[in-house]
């Protein structure tokens, strides 16, 4: 069999196994309301938590570095230099989630690959929970450690891999804060003790924690009574709740240089464009300076919890702004999908391998900018839809 026939049988079967997945080309920007082709819908699928990414002050400032500055960067960090607004955005956040210094990259798939390939290779181990993100687990694969999966959320599990006796001096661990496709919290206070306890880098995911948990949107580290100090590195993206585009590593200086000195991804990327940077900018004000953004999504948070328990829809156990109900086979999530577009809502079905296999489930995300009667109207129609309990596979 040829390459053409191949390709196109693989493209078949996943037809065959609803795995296949089709682009959404939107015509309006974010927001709490979007527009696809003639369909007005409620989007209760997006990372927008806060409503920062068409903030008119963020696209302000966007527009005014590009005039100031120009479109882009020239090249990578190490070879052209960077402007000044990267040096005072890495400043600002490392002041901001409490710690030595920050560094600015472009993703945070980019961000995890650098870090676990910087502290991490041939005779180390990386040791990681079983649901974390993918950035995570495919960096721990490019490192050429050897990976080591802890049962989610099982942090006894975690130290029967540490006792093994063949356990090497170098490790790290890793973890989402926030599970991004079950909403709920890993246990950080355990996790940083066992760092501390095996003298390993921890790493902490916080994709999904910064701007929705801790204090003034400090993520889930400050929620923790942490920061990215001694043998913790924190990742945080730009592009969720902050509306914009990038991601940072935070931690001491030592980790940091370090990630400066052999962070590939780091070293052989071309530097963010000056317009991002100062709209990421930008929403790090106003995530300090409009503090009922956060406080709203976390009274959408308990409203949607609530009215969904008094109608027994079940939701996981989540206090974030993600709330998924997993409704077992592909086939069903994809037909609850549907059901609700053709309602107005845009709720996205997520199916394996993003989520575990029999696990498919519609992922709801709730936003600040959400009101009641859209919250309703979602609540109304999952319950229309007979989303109970004794139906979840």
């Amino acid at each position: 069999m040829g390459l053409q026939e191949r390709l196109r049988a693989q493209l078949q079967q996943r037809e065959r196994e609803q795995l296949h997945r089709q682009r959404l080309s939107l015509d309006s920007p974010q927001a709490a309301e979007i527009r696809l082709g003639n369909e007005q819908l409620l989007n209760f699928c997006s990372n927008d938590y806060l409503g920062l990414a068409n903030h008119p002050a963020v696209i302000e400032a966007s527009q005014a570095a590009a005039a100031q500055w120009g479109a882009g960067s020239g090249a990578s960090h190490l070879v052209c230099g960077h402007t000044s607004l990267v040096d005072e955005l890495e400043r600002k956040f490392a002041n901001f989630v409490g710690a030595q210094r920050a560094l600015l990259l472009s993703t945070g798939y980019m961000a995890n690959l650098a870090a676990i390939t910087s502290f991490a290779g041939r005779g180390s181990w990386v040791l990681q929970d079983k649901l974390n993100h993918a950035s995570l687990i495919d960096a721990a694969t490019l490192s050429r450690a050897r990976l080591k999966r802890w049962r989610h959320g099982d942090t006894a599990h975690l130290r029967q891999l540490l006792q093994q006796p063949d356990r090497p001096e170098s490790l790290l661990l890793a973890s989402d804060s926030v599970f991004s496709m079950d909403g709920d919290l890993a246990n950080l206070g355990e996790l940083a003790n066992i760092g501390h306890e095996y003298d390993a880098l921890t790493l902490l995911d916080d994709a999904h924690g910064i701007g929705v948990m801790g204090r003034d949107g400090r993520g889930s580290l400050d929620a923790a009574g942490l920061q990215p100090k001694g043998n913790l590195l924190m990742l945080a993206t730009l592009g969720k709740a902050l509306g914009n585009f990038g991601a940072l590593l935070t931690g001491d200086i030592l980790l940091i240089e370090t990630l400066v000195q052999q962070a590939r991804p780091y070293i052989y990327t071309t530097a963010l464009p000056p317009s991002v940077v100062a709209g990421s900018l930008k929403a790090l004000e106003l995530l300090q300076s409009e503090a009922w953004r956060q406080q709203q999504l976390q009274e959408n948070i308990r409203y949607f919890c609530q009215c969904a328990g008094q109608e027994n829809l079940p939701l996981m156990a989540s206090r974030t702004a993600i709330q998924p109900i997993v409704l077992g086979s592909n086939q069903r999530a994809l037909d609850a999908s549907r059901a609700l577009r053709e309602k107005g809502l845009l709720v996205t079905a997520i199916r394996p391998p993003t989520v575990p296999k029999s696990t498919a489930r519609l992922r709801i995300t709730l936003r600040a900018d959400h009101s009641r009667q859209q919250i309703d109207r979602l609540l109304e129609n999952l319950v229309q839809l007979s989303v109970q309990p004794e139906l979840a596979q």
